[in-house]
């Protein structure tokens, strides 16, 4: 590229950092070069200076200087892809999602639709796809935790035995901090607080569905917050699970009376809204994970939305700059 490119940025990199930004459009620009061409103000945003951490906003314009190694912006190859019969195509997808990497640790960002594990039916899933992100690594990266096929965001991985051991013993031992982003239809009351509800899987022909259960069901918490609210027809919802359950957000949503928007399988046809242009898509994403490494530092990960729900922030109005952390006058455990 050898001439000056003004960039507007779409739905898709809202609050997406700039350095992530460039790395997903401009992978041949390595993190040094990026680095130069800020401090001297070749790379604009909105016409002025910017850092490496700044955070996107739909319809900024990002000033792009002559980049002689790269011809074009890359097209994110996860967007609205689906798995079909090429054998190559998750692994593909799969390497195109990485969020985070080093010796220890692989995140990935998992699309919406496609499962993380096997199942009856299931052929093609993240952890049969697994041996093309072994990189450099003579082992192959283990599930640390799981996502449920429809839901989107980050997911860890453990690239040694070790680092799969630590991993998982953050998530048993309830250090690890998952928040979830998601929208709910109705009207959500109070506006904070914990849901301590026992859940089990519902019996005979209804496959992996659960229910609350309060004489046999294990115990399932979630700590919630309202972030914004549109009436009491919808609200922008953080949630924070401190146990893991199948299906533990959605069923716990539902108990509330105020289903996850796209949740046919839990809230029916009370978990839609009439708006044209909104996806019937699940809206629930994780968004980040926080979680302690041996030494002490903390690893941070997080992801931005899908397509379906950046489009559904801006089709009910909600501001991605007004979210502010509801869990941190929270207990971090059960």
């Amino acid at each position: 590229m050898s001439e000056v490119r003004i960039i507007q940025v779409g739905s898709d990199d809202a609050d997406l950092r700039l350095d992530r930004w460039f790395g997903r459009y401009f992978p041949d620009v390595t993190h040094g070069a990026l680095q130069k061409l800020l401090r001297k103000g070749q790379i604009r945003v909105d016409g002025k200076r910017a850092k490496s951490n700044h955070r996107l906003s739909i319809g900024q314009s990002i000033r792009v200087p002559p980049l002689d190694s790269v011809s074009s912006p890359k097209k994110p190859h996860w967007k609205e892809q689906r798995i079909n019969k090429k054998d190559n195509l998750l692994e593909e997808l799969l390497k195109s999602s990485i969020l985070y990497k080093d010796d220890e640790v692989l995140a990935l960002y998992k699309p919406p639709g496609i499962p993380v594990q096997g199942g009856t039916g299931t052929t093609k899933h993240i952890d049969g796809a697994l041996d093309a992100l072994k990189f450099e690594s003579d082992q192959r990266p283990r599930l640390v935790h799981r996502l449920d096929k429809d839901t989107s965001g980050v997911l860890l991985l453990g690239r040694t035995r070790q680092a799969a051991r630590w991993l998982t013993q953050a998530f048993r031992e309830q250090s690890a901090n998952k928040t979830y982003w998601g929208i709910v239809v109705g009207e959500l009351r109070p506006v904070t607080g914990r849901i301590d509800l026992p859940i089990s899987k519902l019996p005979g022909k209804y496959g992996e569905k659960m229910m609350i259960d309060k004489s046999e069901g294990q115990r399932a918490v979630t700590d919630y917050g309202i972030i914004e609210k549109l009436g009491n027809k919808a609200s922008w919802v953080a949630l924070r699970p401190r146990t893991g359950r199948t299906h533990q957000l959605r069923v716990h949503m539902m108990a509330l009376g105020t289903p996850i928007l796209g949740d046919g399988k839990y809230g029916g046809e009370g978990a839609f809204l009439e708006s044209e242009g909104l996806s019937r898509k699940l809206h629930l994403h994780a968004r980040d994970i926080c979680l302690p490494r041996p030494n002490g530092v903390q690893l941070f990960v997080e992801a931005a939305l899908p397509e379906h729900m950046s489009r559904a922030w801006g089709l009910l109005g909600f501001e991605l700059k007004a979210y502010k952390d509801p869990f941190i006058d929270l207990p971090s455990k059960t």
